[in-house]
């Protein structure tokens, strides 16, 4: 009923919206602009907010040209595209004047008067200064020119009538730049802005409603991301023990931090555009976000021990011996050159369901193309459902001191059906 109701309220907003998307829409788009020159210290600092933004990450597809889109963002409603933002005349936004992208930046409205879908995070983008996104306009304009055309986005009806998103909005998004907080430092301000803007963080760590949208008063307590969990980065952060400024900044540049982890799935990507960025400014959002996860009660405070005797667990000790305990047995790693994070330490195992540690048994870690890192192979089909259950319970009962998760096999078949889905 309440979803009926919410439907119906959406469907009037974009009703009642129609006339001011019309308008939008029937704006004529700026003339394409003459061959374009920039100040370079305006393009160097343009790649720097980008590589925050993770702008090459969402605009690239696997073994594609960098920004040229068509990279596909599997959503509750269906497939969307990334957009190709080189400039191409043609295929991507070359003809786009610097107003049309600073209204797709902080409206979400493309060159053509057309609402985007938020999974374009323009209502985190909204928050970004003018002289910030014209920078990124500097920068994506004098990239190599991609002629690329992307597929056409697959989504269910009734989201894929785009004049809902403008009810959309009416309910859900709020523009504007980021207000600083005069209580605050420099700092935390400047990671306040980057956070909640530049990095849209809150758009995988936080939980979202029925309609996609960022249920707000539980921002950054925790989401989903191309399948993954993403951690909480709250108070409610299930970190076995609390994050200081030069840990996070750390695990934030270099992708792995000795107290915590390694940076893993869609999180990989993210590290490696930020090895990139100044530290001062990676370091401004580790000050933000540890002020967030500050009063979080350590994970192994908040479970409860499980006996080790159950024939399950003991199983799974068992399939840890002989597959996993060469590297992260701590007895055996303490002398071995592998540098490995000591599991009992490895947010994922505290985490509240098991599917970053089954992406990782399955599919591996692997570090970036050319870049050293953490590595692990997968164990997909050398593992049975049983076995892996097994495993899994082991894993959390020995190293989080806290109950099984539940409903391990079917969360692997999702994660394989998932990762074979998008090879196709």
């Amino acid at each position: 009923m309440r979803t009926r109701s919410l439907l119906v309220g959406l469907a009037m907003s974009a009703v009642t919206a129609a006339v001011s998307i019309e308008s939008v829409s029937g704006q004529a788009p700026a003339a394409p602009a003459a061959k374009r020159s920039f100040d370079g210290a305006l393009i160097a600092r343009g790649a720097e907010l980008s590589a925050i933004g993770g702008c090459a990450g969402c605009h690239t597809q696997r073994g594609g040209k960098s920004f040229a889109g068509g990279l596909p963002l599997k959503t509750p409603f269906g497939v969307i595209y990334s957009t190709n933002i080189t400039p191409d005349l043609e295929t991507g936004i070359g003809a786009w004047a610097e107003s049309d992208f600073l209204r797709v930046m902080h409206d979400g409205i493309d060159r053509a008067g057309r609402n985007l879908y938020p999974a374009f995070p323009f209502d985190h983008f909204t928050r970004v200064t003018d002289d910030d996104v014209k920078a990124i306009y500097a920068f994506i304009m004098t990239r190599d020119p991609a002629h690329s055309t992307v597929p056409a986005n697959r989504l269910v009806f009734p989201m894929n009538f785009r004049p809902l998103l403008s009810g959309w909005k009416t309910l859900y998004f709020d523009r504007g730049v980021y207000r600083r907080d005069p209580t605050r430092s420099a700092e935390w301000n400047r990671g306040a802005y980057l956070v909640e803007g530049l990095g849209h963080c809150g758009a995988c760590h936080t939980p979202r409603n029925a309609f996609g949208a960022e249920r707000k008063n539980d921002a950054l307590g925790g989401g989903d991301a191309e399948g993954w969990h993403a951690t909480a980065l709250d108070a409610s952060s299930p970190a076995p023990n609390a994050w200081t400024v030069d840990q996070l900044t750390r695990y934030l540049r270099r992708g792995h931090d000795d107290s915590h982890g390694t940076a893993a799935g869609p999180m990989s990507p993210v590290v490696h555009e930020l090895s990139e960025v100044p530290e001062e400014d990676v370091r401004a959002m580790a000050t933000y976000l540890v002020t967030l996860m500050a009063g979080a009660t350590p994970a192994f405070a908040r479970t409860s021990p499980t006996s080790l005797d159950d024939s399950r667990i003991l199983s799974g000790a068992a399939i840890f011996g002989g597959t996993c305990a060469t590297c992260h047995d701590e007895s055996a790693s303490a002398g071995s050159s592998v540098h490995t994070v000591p599991l009992k330490l490895a947010t994922s195992i505290h985490a509240p369901d098991p599917r970053n540690v089954l992406h990782i048994v399955l599919e591996g870690i692997w570090p970036e193309p050319g870049e050293k890192g953490a590595l692990m192979p997968g164990f997909e089909g050398a593992l049975t459902d049983e076995q892996l259950a097994s495993l899994l319970a082991y894993l959390r009962v020995h190293f989080a001191k806290g109950a099984p998760w539940p409903d391990i096999s079917r969360h692997a078949r999702d994660i394989i059906q998932h990762k074979h889905g998008n090879e196709r």
